[in-house]
């Protein structure tokens, strides 16, 4: 009894000392009577001589989309925190009690669409939500309170001190004696409330990237922006998810599913749109020209789509209009941004994440990604030679620049697509470019009357046939139109294959690819390997503008000498490759059957070809040009890496180049697959086949004792690709067969006539025999290749 009316005592006090705290609350109007009102969504106000935001909060906890953003960004591609760069998506709302404001981040993924509010309950009660800040109520009165917003917003909402560890450029944290609130970008609409700051962060900045791109990396200065906005009404109209639809799913999870009905509940991403209305984009006004034309061009190809979709007037895009903030949630934006190396472009999304509905798309286009295939065109097609007349130089160098805005308008319409809610798909390229939504390598034809390279049609032009089909399942008529529409793709041919099937290095589907061409992607490489061959005997200071150090050539050779690399991954596929689709039961057909023998047999001879040291050479005329660089210049990630020091090393350049194709066709998952299939059809290759036709292709040229010392580095690579996989986890059955190519070989390397490349390679496979090290190193990385 006496610890009882303790309790109470103590009980009693506590709730006086709360009650007299909140007594001694100031009344709103009191307390902002000297501070600027915002008055919109969520009421700000701004207390000039402190720098502070104080927002009024309602006490009904009103539900609302908490969106944070990175409105100025660190230029670095590699750190990944770009300008307009989208953070988290929440559905939020605001809880009061006494003298405390909890910003809470509600769980939407476990639900239950049940009128039984307490089975609600039961789901709410079993999921934890999140509380992303808590606030001190500095002034209140009956319907709201006012809490100092302020610390919150010059926090790391972003997780910039997160991913600058996560890149290894150094510890930092927030300095709030260098942030500051950003009255600028800061402002209150009916509908969404936007405030800004500007926020350094601190810190020892001992990274290449920060400091590549910061004038002080120990001190980064970057904006930090958060938006309140209110949810939509309850007439926007979800649309069920379809594997094959080519869109991407929003996805939760329904408790009240009825017992022997799937839990999970997918719908599309879309934009809301009614007869009538439509859906506008804006473009960064601070877009140069060409380039903005270009951009506004290839956005606008979606109105081919919409239009037969039903909506002929249901999309647009206009410049975005002066004064208004690219990051406020009202417009739909393609924004253009720099950064020190060519990098990503993205399409993201604002998404209501309780009915998958786009309240914003914000695209990001990287500016070098231009630049990049100028460099590309460049490399190709040799536009100052001395024996072209002006007038021919002027009309291939505008051939470069047509390219590059060509894939520019592309880029453009691509990255929008994704803020519609639409996916890749990645076998638009073997279906005659039937979709933006791929990623497009230019193609580069031979011109049969001249015999010289043209770039006539680099890039498609226009919305594809898949995009318009995709349009409509999402914009058009639902019902059963959806099922009509899934069933006429099949009809017209077209087929979807997106990134968990194309993006894996050992990925299995023969039409899943990234930067490739043609519905046949042996021949395509046939075919590029050829163009390249013909690039390769024509490069040299015709490549380069008068003026320019001659070891600029050096990067400039890079996309020549590796034009095919796209096209490799693309036919490599095809070894072990598996045809299917993304079936769902009730499907006419459901397809899983092998690549047949001979695409299989063909793709494994032209793709010896890429790690052949007769055809990886350098031609004597490109080697004699490739310089040590200038003064005030140097070598960056776009050049090769050598062993010769200041001088290029074209050896090395094909040793990385052979190493690469190696290892494509040595991946354990390509192998494991293609002994299982030879176990259900010998007429398709086994592993032995791929075997010997590395042995035949590069290493048996190196061990007739006169062998090139490209032909040795060559056949080392190859040695050194099958020990690395040696040593990587492997079924038994496919560790017996390598272990069986590594005994032969040794037996081969001791049957050849006595050379320092025997010598080694003897020394070497002992080794890997005796304790499973391998001593040689394999040849450095190519230079970055995706995006282009």
């Amino acid at each position: 009894m006496k610890k009882l009316m303790l309790a109470l005592v103590f009980s009693v006090i506590s709730w006086c000392s709360f009650t007299a705290h909140a007594e001694a609350l100031p009344p709103i109007s009191d307390y902002t009577a000297e501070m600027e009102a915002h008055t919109g969504f969520f009421t700000f106000y701004h207390q000039q001589d402190t720098g502070h935001y104080y927002l009024k909060i309602p006490r009904n906890e009103q539900q609302f989309i908490f969106q944070t953003s990175l409105p100025w960004g660190l230029g670095s591609n590699d750190i990944g925190l770009d300008r307009g760069q989208l953070g988290s998506t929440r559905l939020a709302s605001f809880t009061v009690q006494g003298n405390k404001a909890l910003l809470v981040h509600h769980n939407t993924y476990f639900r239950a669409s049940s009128s039984n509010a307490a089975e609600r309950a039961s789901i709410d009660e079993a999921f934890a939500d999140s509380v992303i800040a808590g606030f001190t109520v500095v002034a209140a009165d009956e319907q709201a309170v006012i809490i100092d917003y302020t610390p919150f917003l010059l926090s790391d909402t972003h997780g910039v001190v997160e991913r600058l560890a996560q890149t290894q450029q150094g510890s930092y944290k927030v300095a709030a004696d260098r942030s500051v609130i950003y009255p600028a970008r800061s402002k209150a609409f009916q509908d969404n409330t936007e405030l800004e700051a500007k926020v350094t962060f601190s810190g020892q900045g001992k990274g290449a990237y920060v400091r590549q791109v910061a004038p002080d990396a120990d001190h980064l200065t970057l904006h930090l922006h958060h938006s309140f906005i209110r949810l939509p009404d309850d007439s926007y109209a979800t649309r069920e998810f379809h594997p094959q639809s080519g869109f991407w799913a929003e996805e939760h999870r329904d408790y009240a599913a009825p017992l022997g009905e799937s839990m999970a509940v997918k719908y599309i991403p879309r934009h809301r749109l009614a007869k009538g209305e439509t859906i506008t984009y804006y473009l960064d006004p601070g877009v140069p020209e060409p380039v903005r034309s270009a951009l506004l061009e290839g956005a606008r190809w979606w109105q081919d789509a919409f239009a037969a979709a039903g909506h002929p007037n249901g999309y647009e895009v206009k410049e975005l209009p002066a004064g208004a903030d690219p990051m406020d949630i009202r417009y739909n934006v393609i924004q253009w941004v720099h950064r020190a190396t060519r990098g990503w472009s993205y399409g993201s999304s604002v998404i209501d994440p309780r009915t998958g509905e786009i309240l914003k798309g914000h695209v990001t286009l990287g500016s070098l990604r231009v630049r990049q295939d100028m460099l590309i065109a460049q490399s190709l097609l040799a536009p100052y030679a001395e024996n072209l007349s002006e007038e021919q130089q002027q009309a291939l160098v505008a051939d470069i620049e047509a390219m590059a805005l060509a894939r520019i308008r592309q880029l453009s319409a691509h990255e929008v697509g994704h803020t519609l809610g639409i996916a890749h798909n990645f076998a638009a390229s073997a279906d005659d470019r039937a979709s933006v939504m791929d990623y497009p390598h230019p193609l580069i034809s031979i011109a049969t009357d001249t015999g010289n390279l043209t770039l006539a049609n680099a890039y498609a032009e226009g919305i594809g046939l898949w995009d318009k089909q995709v349009i409509r399942y999402g914009y058009g008529e639902g019902g059963r139109q959806l099922a009509r529409i899934i069933a006429e793709n099949k009809e017209l041919g077209l087929s979807f294959i997106s990134d968990p099937d194309a993006r894996p290095v050992g990925g299995a589907h023969p039409d899943a690819h990234l930067w490739d061409n043609g519905s046949d992607a042996v021949a395509e490489l046939e075919r590029v390997l050829a163009v390249r061959q013909t690039a390769l005997q024509q490069f040299g200071l015709a490549n380069l503008k008068s003026g320019m150090p001659v070891s600029d050539l050096r990067a400039i050779l890079v996309p020549a000498y590796l034009l095919h690399r796209y096209q490799t991954e693309a036919a490599v596929k095809m070894i072990a490759g598996e045809h299917y689709r993304y079936a769902v039961k009730g499907d006419a057909e459901v397809i899983r059957r092998p690549v047949n023998a001979a695409q299989q047999q063909r793709a494994l001879k032209v793709l010896a070809q890429t790690f052949s040291a007769e055809q990886l050479a350098l031609p004597a005329s490109v080697r004699e040009v490739l310089l040590p660089f200038a003064y005030g210049s140097g070598s960056t990630r776009e050049n090769f890496a050598g062993n010769t020091g200041l001088i290029p090393d074209p050896e090395t350049m094909a040793a990385s180049a052979a190493r690469f194709s190696l290892q494509l066709l040595l991946h354990p998952e390509r192998l494991e697959r293609l002994a299982q299939q030879h176990q259900h059809n010998p007429e398709l290759p086994d592993v032995a086949a791929v075997f010997a036709t590395i042995t035949r292709t590069a290493i048996t040229p190196a061990r007739s004792g006169v062998a090139t010392t490209l032909a040795e580095r060559v056949a080392f690579e190859a040695l050194t690709a099958v020990a690395e996989l040696y040593q990587r986890p492997l079924s038994p059955v496919l560790k017996g067969r390598v272990l069986h190519f590594i005994e032969s070989e040794q037996r081969a390397w001791q049957a050849a006539s006595d050379s320092a490349a025997r010598s080694l390679a003897l020394t070497a496979i002992k080794q890997l025999m005796d304790d499973g090290t391998w001593p040689l190193k394999g040849a450095p990385a190519l230079p970055p290749g995706s995006p282009i």
